[in-house]
């Protein structure tokens, strides 16, 4: 019977911690392995009357430029862009890509159209920071909205100089990177913290062998690829990827002052305190009367203000947070005194300015 309710205790805890564990490829990625951004400018031709408007030099310019490589000569006065618009084209291009893959597209008014709805983007080239082309965007636009005008009034549904082309870009060149060469690798955590980085070099070493892993920093964790993978550094960083850790995370409170939102860490402990949050409001009513003259007098009817002013204040009671209370004894707490979201961000502030707060508060 002993040991049978040892065993459910035993299992209890390794449930309890596998609740708050999670992989190590969502809160760490390897260094080197990486999106990449791609831009270009390009023109969007085929829209009813939506494109940028006749100043738009730039625009004209473009059309020009382009009708002059295709070998039609033209001027800037013949070219009318009503039907075209500039645009920039951004893309993300993923780790390991390779020639002929394809990706979406976002398609993005540069100049004055009112909407890119029904257009066509032309052949752009798109570019990373090194200045080279990576990929070729073209095709038509989706945009997911739509809008219709009369004389007097103009309904919109959504956005419509933002459109995206599914698919729409084509790799052309790939980015060097490769894998099998590598002897070493290096993680790095999304949310540096010592304790997290040592727990997962521990879960790595427990599981592929003690040396595989080792902390570097709060954000870093250095690699090395057992003999055993050989070659096949695809399958280690696979393997290390699917292994779960519990992370730490930092004692925190952050308030959006603007919002008055206000999020509260796990972690967040509290000293002794007693908490006490008045609700003063102040009420201004402004009721315009009309003075009419009495028949056949000589006075003129005016209108004159009547203000009423009223102030409320509640009287909430003192509450005392005792040390060491988790966050949701101290939420129980300041409910009772019928604390808003609002009345938050004083009463953290006031806890930090007297030192009983024990957590780092960030306001945004």
């Amino acid at each position: 019977m002993l040991k049978k309710s040892m065993l459910i205790v035993i299992i209890s805890f390794i449930l309890v911690q596998n609740v708050y564990a999670v992989r190590i490829k969502d809160i760490a990625s390897i260094k080197g392995v990486r999106t990449n951004q791609l831009i270009g400018y390009g023109l969007v031709v085929g829209l009813d009357g939506t494109g940028d408007k006749t100043g738009a030099d730039f625009t004209i310019q473009s059309i020009v430029n382009m009708m002059e490589e295709m070998g039609v000569h033209v001027s800037k006065s013949q070219v009318k862009v009503k039907n075209v618009a500039a645009v920039m084209v951004t893309a993300n291009m993923p780790p390991f890509s390779k020639i002929g893959n394809k990706i979406d597209v976002t398609v993005s008014s540069v100049g004055d159209a009112k909407s890119l709805a029904g257009g066509t983007l032309l052949l752009t080239p798109l570019r990373g920071v090194d200045g080279k082309a990576y990929a070729l965007a073209q095709g038509p636009l989706a945009v997911g909205g739509f809008g219709a005008a009369g004389a007097g009034a103009a309904v919109t549904q959504n956005y419509l100089v933002v459109g995206r082309v599914p698919r729409g870009a084509s790799i052309e060149r790939e980015i060097p990177f490769n894998l099998s060469e590598k002897e070493g690798l290096t993680m790095t955590l999304y949310n540096p913290d010592f304790t997290t980085a040592l727990r997962i070099a521990d879960v790595i070493n427990v599981a592929l062998g003690e040396g595989t892993a080792s902390a570097l920093d709060s954000g870093t964790v250095n690699l090395k690829v057992p003999s055993k993978f050989g070659a096949q550094v695809a399958k280690f960083i696979g393997d290390v990827e699917t292994l779960e850790v519990m992370p730490d995370t930092v004692a925190k409170v952050i308030i959006n002052e603007k919002t008055g939102t206000v999020v509260i860490g796990e972690n967040v402990r509290i000293s002794t305190v007693a908490v006490s949050h008045g609700n003063l409001s102040i009420t201004v009513q402004e009721n315009p009367q009309v003075s009419q003259p009495q028949p056949l007098g000589q006075g003129q009817t005016t209108v004159t203000p009547q203000t009423q002013i009223s102030v409320k204040e509640q009287q909430n009671k003192l509450v005392v947070v005792n040390a060491g209370s988790t966050i949701g004894e101290l939420v129980r707490a300041l409910n009772a005194i019928g604390v808003s979201p609002r009345d938050l961000v004083s009463i953290f502030q006031s806890i930090k300015a007297s030192g009983a707060l024990q957590a780092e508060l960030e306001i945004i």
